[in-house]
């Protein structure tokens, strides 16, 4: 499993709850349309944690084709989904991305690394 992680505040005078709901309506029809496997938004806890952003929000693909498939569909810039972006990426600020991976990997040989 890929993770591509978004770690990000809201923009002052932002909803939160508002913002979630966009964040659904953009990411739900790339879950429906196979473009991604799915996703989770946390937010930080009391203050807690290294991470200088409220929110981290997490999505997750079995490969990096279908990433590449959910960055085809926000990059092309048309509608629905083009409104739906706007919505999210508008009342978000101070974003960060990452790549991460499920490790080790499920193809992995060993005994026979030479590092």
């Amino acid at each position: 499993m890929n993770l591509y992680l978004v770690s990000f505040d809201l923009k002052p005078g932002i909803g939160d709850v508002e913002f979630t709901e966009h964040l659904n309506a953009y990411l739900q029809p790339m879950k429906t349309a196979g473009a991604i496997a799915g996703w989770r938004l946390v937010r930080r806890k009391l203050g807690f944690g290294h991470v200088l952003s409220e929110f981290l929000l997490t999505i997750e693909t079995e490969t990096l084709a279908q990433l590449d498939e959910a960055f085809t569909m926000a990059s092309r810039r048309d509608e629905p989904i083009e409104t739906l972006h706007f919505h999210v990426n508008r009342w978000a600020t101070n974003l960060s991305f990452s790549l991460y991976r499920d490790f080790p990997d499920a193809h992995r040989v060993r005994g026979q690394e030479k590092f």
